[in-house]
């Protein structure tokens, strides 16, 4: 199973509102796939260990598009209640380095498993 880090959502992943992500990438995806969310998968210090958020999460639907045609349902899904659509666009620019408003971004659909007493 690969891990999927939600660095700017953890929160929003651990009280299971976000429902949909968009990644530069993982094309490879299919419906059904499992992802372990973590908080961080990169830069991590030697021997340290990866912090995950709750259980796996199962891909329900994966397609492309530009990434300004994000939807304001998609950007409540995304876990952004407040946020426009353009202030959407607009703060994945700033933290995906290189994009821009057009660049083909992967939507990724995915559901919780069942509720764990486990809180790593």
């Amino acid at each position: 199973m690969r891990n999927m880090s939600f660095a700017l959502t953890a929160e929003q992943v651990l009280s299971r509102k976000k429902t949909v992500t968009r990644r530069i990438g993982w094309v490879f995806l299919k419906p059904g796939d499992l992802l372990q969310p973590i908080v961080k998968g990169q830069g991590i210090p030697k021997g340290g260990t990866v912090e995950k958020i709750g259980g796996p999460i199962q891909v329900v639907s994966v397609s492309r598009g530009p990434l300004n045609a994000i939807t304001p349902q998609d950007v409540h899904r995304e876990g952004f209640p407040r946020m426009t659509a353009g202030e959407f666009v607009r703060m994945f620019k700033r933290t995906h380095r290189g994009c821009r408003v057009g660049t083909i971004v992967t939507r990724i659909e995915f559901s919780y498993g069942e509720a764990s007493d486990d809180p790593a």
